[in-house]
């Protein structure tokens, strides 16, 4: 398959075409039921004649050029309609029936907020002429009708989001007008899975009441199912929890398929290279060092524990909190003794070997490093945090 991407270079552009070649070249084999050969980019730079040939070669067309932020409004029509006219006029001088998938906006509803929008009217036309394409040649037409978009763009343009990651990220000033503003987010990755499922004839349908999506297996309009709504406040108040993690030491709470999980990502990509690292407290002594790497609201924390040679570390038991410790550099040996009934367990442990030891309740416990030369290097993950009000930590030797 041939695939024409036009606005190649563009927000959504970029991400599709890095994303189809990772299948063209065999990198995603989540997609192996789509084949691609050639991905033909179009910009605003490309050469013009490039598009003859593109519009003949193409198997399929995902069409997101556009413009959102011109300065006239007649550009909106010119960019919006002109060259979808001028695209579908190529496709048919070389009679190429390919389907085509076009980017609309919400906006195109014409409803509500939208209802005088100039660029929502630009979309409308260009959606209708999509439509007559389709009509008069029986090439399949895919409109989505898409939200704001959540992805890595340029900051001060047209993303919101875009520029309070940024701001927050590099200490930038910043102003939110109203706190509960409420958007409706379709992220750039929950975008491009969409794009794969039209590829694989899976795409969603839907038709619209006002500017709400209604999923409809018959609906002329095809949607990404997978949007947030969510107040500027709610996305102030993440990037600052993103913000302050490094010096925290705590990592927010980011479930699967949240919309923090998708936020915390795309505030990464804002991140000033100074800013790549940062610097972890190591609690040094002459046995080695204990360093918190991670702690969690509601799953504990991970540290790593370096003992010297001939060091022993531990001598104690806890009365609820559990560990795990899991040497991954070192010889070692792992001691525990029920404190009630004297029951002994011990555990050679050692790099060459990684396993999870628990350190049960109730059981005093240490870990020995047996090497006379080498560090034991221990990663150790506590069901709860530190807290030195309440240490649950009671001395005693194994």
């Amino acid at each position: 398959m041939n695939i024409l991407v036009t606005g190649a270079k563009g927000m959504v552009g970029t991400a599709l075409v890095n994303n189809l070649k990772n299948i063209r070249d065999g990198k995603n084999r989540a997609r192996e039921s789509i084949s691609i050969s050639e991905i033909y980019e179009y910009d605003l730079d490309s050469e013009e004649s490039a598009l003859g040939e593109y519009c003949r070669e193409a198997d399929f067309v995902f069409h997101l050029a556009g413009v959102n932020r011109p300065e006239r409004e007649e550009e909106f029509m010119e960019g919006n309609f002109g060259f979808s006219s001028k695209l579908l006029d190529t496709l048919k001088k070389y009679g190429n029936k390919a389907g085509v998938m076009l980017s609309s906006s919400i906006q195109a509803t014409l409803t509500g907020r939208f209802g005088d929008s100039e660029y929502g009217r630009s979309k409308k036309a260009g959606e209708e002429l999509f439509f007559s394409y389709g009509e008069e040649t029986g090439a399949k037409i895919y409109v989505y009708r898409f939200p704001n978009l959540m992805g890595h763009s340029k900051p001060k343009y047209n993303s919101a989001v875009s520029t309070f990651c940024w701001a927050i990220a590099n200490d930038e000033d910043f102003t939110v007008n109203d706190r509960n503003t409420e958007l409706e987010l379709l992220y750039i990755d929950d975008l491009i899975e969409g794009m794969f499922d039209l590829l694989e004839g899976k795409e969603q349908h839907c038709s619209f009441s006002g500017t709400e999506t209604i999923l409809d297996e018959n609906g002329k309009y095809c949607t990404v199912p997978v949007t947030h709504k969510v107040t500027l406040g709610k996305i102030i108040d993440l990037l600052r929890e993103f913000k302050a993690q490094p010096k925290t030491g705590m990592m927010p709470e980011i479930p699967g398929g949240s919309f923090a999980k998708k936020l915390f990502s795309l505030y990464l990509t804002y991140l000033p290279e100074k800013d790549f690292s940062y610097a972890l407290k190591m609690n040094v002594d002459d046995r080695g060092s204990f360093t918190e790497l991670l702690h969690t609201k509601n799953h504990g924390q991970v540290s790593v524990n370096i003992s010297k040679p001939g060091i022993t570390k531990g001598q104690h038991w806890h009365n609820s909190k559990w560990e795990q410790f899991i040497v991954v550099a070192g010889h070692g040996r792992i001691e525990e003794r029920n404190i009630s009934t004297g029951e002994k367990v011990s555990f050679e442990v050692s790099g060459d070997k990684i396993e999870a030891i628990y350190m049960i309740p109730g059981w005093t416990h240490n870990i020995m490093n047996m090497s006379e030369t080498e560090d034991l290097v221990t990663v150790m993950i506590c069901n709860e945090n530190f807290d030195p009000k309440h240490p649950d930590t009671f001395f005693e030797k194994v």
